[in-house]
């Protein structure tokens, strides 16, 4: 990785995880640097804790987020869910989950509902059955999960991707959180169809920036790019919480709708704690959705959410553990067997609360970028969202104007360490690495990108006579992204849609 990459206020070994391949690494300093490796892995408590500052602000959009998605889904009965009961629910799973990645994966990165999934489970599942079946379906599918990762199956399907398609899994993931961080914020916005316009998203409003929530945006964007090059301590985070204040003051004095902000308005609350429903946790039913769809059918709908959920994580991980240089020389994180398990149990947790399939979050880079590397970072993270049970009003006052301008800069940091890792010299990887780090942003979807390389590259490998160079499981994971970008047809050839 580029010294441009690293920490702006550190200088680590080479590889933390293999310090024959850099410097000498510090001995540790007492319990907690010892049973998080914090020293081993050139970091230090400071470090984490700002991390996992930036990780939750970055993220903490999801506690309002998640309840509108789910909220706007109604069940086969015309039944929908308690936002109250959602807000807590979303921030209780994400909290335990991210805790307990901290504790047993001993990485940053953190937990919440996983977007993409809630709106699978909000838009396809519950119109089908009740929610509780609908969560129930999640249930399964975290089971699957695990027993996947207890196999060993899920470990080795990672193994089998080749190292040139993880850079450019991590390269997606980059430019989709800018994607993400650009469009949150109101510098690029989607152009209405009844425009007819063949460009899809624009600047701003109307091809110009309108507005003070953008300028917001846009100031935080070069502070931090700023205090990035001048190898500020915590430039991120110090990033976030100035940009924050600038937009309190700027919206008690403008005259500016609530809706110009997005979800979050940066305003003080009239009180900082309310009190937590806890309704919705538990209510589901493992298995009541086979009885309203059918067998077959019942096994699509956990099928696409274990897909999704299988391959969200996976390409975060892998682009979380890339820009924390904790890989090895294979691009293997150490203990992988705990974070996959942790990951299904955030998903079969998830379908538990009500509040859809907990997965790893790509906003974790957030914290990455400000120098966490261990799961201290995530106590952090995850106490934050669990204290949001009762400060909810104070955890929704960052605006997504002062917190994207971090998926910005982290996008960056994550492209530029990973682009000249692939050979592009061999179009059987460049081929597919391209097609899987255009595909990311393009149909806002880490799960899209991946299967796009995978089927690439097997095809590419078999037209120039290599198909037995390709890993019989990748093969395997090729038949099973057939079967999901084919999956309409699939099921109106089977009479089940």
């Amino acid at each position: 990785m580029p010294a441009s990459t690293r920490p702006v206020d550190s200088d680590p070994p080479e590889n933390p995880e293999h310090p024959e391949k850099g410097t000498s690494r510090p001995g540790p300093h007492g319990a907690l640097d010892r049973f998080f490796r914090i020293s081993e892995r050139g970091s230090s408590v400071g470090r984490e804790l700002r991390g996992g500052l930036a990780t939750f602000f970055a993220m903490a959009y999801i506690i309002v987020l998640n309840p509108i998605i789910l909220g706007a889904g109604t069940d086969k009965y015309g039944h929908q869910l308690d936002n109250a009961q959602l807000v807590t629910a979303t921030a209780l799973i994400a909290g335990l989950t991210t805790v307990l990645m901290g504790v047993i994966g001993n990485v940053p990165i953190a937990l919440a509902a996983g977007l993409g999934i809630n709106a699978v489970v909000s838009l396809q599942l519950a119109p089908q059955m009740s929610w509780p079946d609908a969560m129930g379906m999640v249930v399964l599918a975290g089971v699957v999960l695990m027993i996947l990762v207890a196999s060993g199956l899920r470990q080795r399907v990672m193994d089998a991707i080749p190292n040139g398609m993880r850079r450019s899994i991590a390269i997606g993931i980059g430019l989709f959180i800018v994607l993400i961080g650009l469009v949150d914020s109101g510098f690029v916005t989607r152009n209405p169809d009844a425009a007819h316009t063949t460009v899809p998203l624009g600047l701003g409003q109307g091809g110009q920036l309108q507005g003070w929530p953008v300028l917001v945006f846009v100031i935080g964007m070069a502070l931090m790019f700023v205090l990035l090059v001048r190898k500020a301590k915590g430039a991120i985070l110090i990033g976030i919480v100035t940009m924050t204040v600038v937009a309190i003051v700027i919206n008690a004095l403008a005259d500016i709708p609530d809706e110009a902000w997005g979800l979050a308005v940066p305003q003080l609350p009239d009180s900082v704690v309310g009190s937590p429903d806890f309704g919705l946790i538990g209510e589901m039913s493992l298995f009541g959705g086979f009885s309203e769809v059918g067998v077959l059918t019942g096994c699509l709908f956990v099928f696409t959410v274990l897909l999704s959920g299988f391959f969200d994580a996976m390409g975060t991980i892998i682009g979380v553990g890339e820009e924390s240089r904790l890989t090895d020389e294979n691009g293997q994180l150490p203990g992988m067997g705990r974070i996959l398990m942790v990951d299904g149990i955030g998903v079969a947790g998830g379908g538990f609360g009500s509040c859809s399939a907990n997965t790893c979050f790509v906003e974790s880079t957030a914290g990455v970028g400000e120098g966490a590397r261990t799961g201290l970072a995530n106590l952090l993270t995850g106490g934050l969202f669990l204290l949001a049970l009762i400060f909810t009003p104070l955890a929704t006052v960052v605006p997504s104007q002062a917190a994207t301008p971090a998926l910005v800069v982290v996008g960056f940091l994550i492209m530029s360490s990973n682009v000249r890792g692939i050979d592009w010299a061999d179009p059987t990887i460049a081929i597919p690495a391209f097609l899987t780090l255009i595909s990311m942003p393009f149909t806002y979807s880490i799960t899209n990108g991946i299967g796009l390389g995978v089927l690439a590259f097997i095809v590419l490998r078999a037209a120039t006579g290599r198909f037995r160079e390709v890993p019989w499981l990748l093969n395997a994971v090729g038949l099973c992204f057939l079967v999901y970008f084919l999956l309409d047809p699939i099921e109106q050839i089977l009479g089940v849609k």
